[in-house]
């Protein structure tokens, strides 16, 4: 039986910033672009009451809340934020396994200080934080990742909860399949037309039943639906994918003015693959049109991309795949997955060099 800690930030980047200027507080405040096609990249609480939410179009968000105040983002302020909060846990814990800059997993069965309460860790975790950047955090304390991060949700913010393992399959038949982590809209959908409403209808269908509607994915909503979960909480985890993507002022119509757009994009998913020495063999294109129907292309290579040129030659390839055009172009996106480390990648080139 594992202790496990799901720590998330509170409207971290919105929260960031009223920190850092008393004016902004207690007024709705999106962090993200303010011009006619920006996105909201955050929200803060009392943005949220009226509905404004992170991936939301700029211009929806301000006719949802008139007095919305737009603030440019300050991603190095919230990476070095982020880096302190990493070294709270790691007073803890080396098993940490961050899932973005505001949250992150900690299994503290065992831990540095010896404590025996994973609730007790959670309690000092958050008054440190407070303490040392100002900002509110919410926790969740389970056996398991999934309960923890449902715990985590329940009480924002500035909440702590916990799920024992007596309260584990009861808290989870009570809630709609849209609350679990892993569950998109899509999912959510067609989990609907299956009659699958809660985590009590879920619980409900048989493992082959959902293996036959959802695939691979189908044994992991019947273990979640009896507040099951193996997964370990894992620190050396490697993303599935990177990208980057960038929303036009002005519509794109031509190839020559799209391939230039690509440029910094495919800069930007290039240098997170030098600092984390991740690479990857499956190039993603992202087209979104002016009436906001999107299509994706894919290329997927034996071996993983090499350099920013491969990168770039295979992503303006796809983007000639989308040419002529019906429509402007209005958003390009460039994503890299298949993802591993370099060195492993050599390694396991070398053994497939010396396969018999």
């Amino acid at each position: 039986m594992r202790k496990i800690i799901h720590v998330d930030m509170d409207a971290f980047f919105a929260s960031v910033e009223q920190r850092d200027n008393p004016a902004l507080r207690g007024l709705p405040v999106a962090v993200g672009g303010a011009r006619e096609r920006g996105v909201v990249a955050a929200a803060s609480y009392e943005a949220r009451r009226f509905g404004v939410r992170s991936a939301m179009a700029s211009v929806t968000a301000r006719r949802k809340c008139p007095e919305l105040v737009f603030v440019k983002p300050r991603f190095e302020v919230y990476k070095a934020v982020s880096r302190d909060i990493r070294e709270i846990f790691n007073d803890y814990t080396d098993l940490v396994e961050p899932l973005s800059l505001d949250e992150a997993y900690l299994d503290v069965t065992e831990n540095h200080k010896g404590i025996q309460s994973a609730t007790l860790i959670a309690q000092e975790i958050r008054a440190r934080i407070r303490l040392k950047t100002g900002l509110t955090a919410s926790a969740g304390v389970s056996y398991n990742k999934f309960l923890a991060k449902l715990a985590s949700d329940h009480r924002k913010p500035d909440g702590l909860f916990v799920i024992t393992p007596r309260m584990g399959a009861e808290f989870v038949e009570t809630l709609p399949v849209e609350r679990f982590h892993g569950v998109g809209p899509a999912t959510m959908r067609k989990m609907n037309r299956l009659g699958i409403i809660t985590g009590a209808d879920l619980r409900d269908k048989s493992s082959e039943f959902l293996t036959a509607h959802f695939g691979v994915s189908g044994q992991h909503y019947y273990n979640i639906s009896r507040g099951i979960d193996h997964r370990r909480v894992n620190p050396d985890r490697i993303r599935k994918s990177v990208g980057a993507e960038n929303t036009f002022f002005q519509d794109i119509f031509s190839f020559e003015a799209a391939r230039e757009a690509l440029s910094p994009i495919v800069e930007k998913v290039w240098r997170y693959c030098e600092q984390s020495g991740a690479r990857g063999r499956t190039v993603t294109l992202k087209v979104k049109y002016n009436d906001f129907r999107q299509v994706t292309r894919s290329h997927t290579l034996s071996a993983p991309v090499a350099d920013p040129s491969e990168l770039s030659r295979l992503s303006a390839s796809l983007l000639e795949g989308v040419f002529p055009l019906a429509k402007g172009i209005r958003l390009l996106g460039v994503s890299l997955s298949s993802l591993g480390r370099e060195a492993e990648d050599a390694e396991a080139a070398q053994q497939l060099s010396l396969a018999l």
